[in-house]
């Protein structure tokens, strides 16, 4: 413990982001933006395409849609700082909007993870109890399912990073990450925080280790009901319906464990900023995509949105010339 006479409070952070790739940073910047941009874009055309197209008014398009959102402003509170600080001489975050971007990016991580879990259930009551699939994902058990996943997710968040600033903060004030993580921020305190960095271990293992087991014991489930299908037609169709979740799933857990699934001192910098670059761009830029890619009914619904926004722009073309 240094003593309180010496101590200099801290009252901004400086991230350092990928100043190691001091030269790469102007190649670094269009590209992140491309990727920010394919993003927004991406979930937007989806999240329109299933707002208009009437047929995709089922409980797992309606997941996909707020999962959609919540990646959205899960991007939104990390990458416009991100790519800032790329044409930035001076990276700094004040201490409040730091733990603010702890807050909301945790807060929509806990979120997706808890989302992707009920997504598992609405596949396994789809595919495992389809006479009761009405009953069981009804409407209003969806709507009570996000805002479950929501309220906890948030919920989870605000413990996490109180237990995190109510540490005391002095002298080094240098983030080695490009926004406000809990391993990086944590590792500044200058007081012993191993009960603290338990608890939140702790916390971070059940946001995933619950939902992924609840994921695996539904598969397990779906599995077998797909192996008792007599036709190999109908095998592939159940299938298909699973391939799109999966395939997020194994990504977005299998990044997230990598980082939070061990203690804070074993936390390695390039390493895991390489990993914390894959689930913060390219998890959320891989959920449309591959749904969209996998799914005939959405990609319909796409098309009939770009043919909708073509015909508006060439009637604005029209009017303008005339």
């Amino acid at each position: 413990m240094i003593p309180s006479a010496n101590l200099t409070m801290v009252t901004e952070f400086l991230l350092l982001g990928f100043s190691n790739l001091q030269e790469k940073q102007l190649i670094l910047f269009p590209v992140f933006l491309c990727l920010y941009l394919l993003i927004l874009s991406g979930n937007i055309t989806t999240v329109t395409a299933i707002r208009l197209e009437h047929r995709l008014h089922t409980p797992m398009y309606y997941f996909l849609t707020v999962l959609s959102v919540s990646e959205t402003f899960y991007t939104i509170v990390i990458l416009p700082k991100m790519l800032l600080n790329l044409l930035s001489v001076l990276r700094t975050i004040s201490f409040t909007n730091c733990a603010v971007q702890m807050f909301f990016f945790l807060g929509f991580a806990v979120t997706n993870c808890l989302l992707l879990g009920v997504m598992g259930y609405d596949r396994y009551a789809a595919i495992c109890h389809p006479l009761r699939y009405p009953v069981l994902m009804s409407w209003r058990v969806c709507g009570q399912l996000s805002v479950f996943c929501g309220i906890a997710g948030f919920l989870l968040s605000l413990i996490m990073v109180n237990l995190v600033f109510s540490l005391p903060f002095c002298n080094s004030n240098k983030i080695n990450h490009y926004f406000c993580d809990i391993s990086p921020v944590i590792r500044l305190a200058c007081t012993d925080s191993d009960t603290h960095e338990f608890v939140i271990f702790i916390l971070g293992a059940l946001v995933l280790v619950v939902p992924f087991s609840f994921i695996c014991i539904s598969y397990i489930s779906i599995l077998r009901t797909i192996l008792k299908i007599p036709s190999m037609e109908g095998k592939k169709k159940a299938f298909s319906t699973c391939a799109s979740h999966l395939t997020v799933v194994i990504i977005h857990y299998g990044c997230a464990s990598f980082i939070y699934l061990r203690p804070t001192a074993s936390y390695i910098s390039n390493k895991d900023r390489l990993v914390t670059v894959t689930y913060t761009i390219v998890t959320p830029l891989l959920n449309p995509i591959v749904y969209s890619l996998r799914n005939k009914d959405v990609q319909l619904a796409i098309r009939k949105v770009l043919m909708k926004l073509n015909c508006v722009s060439v009637s604005d073309t029209i009017i303008l010339l005339v």
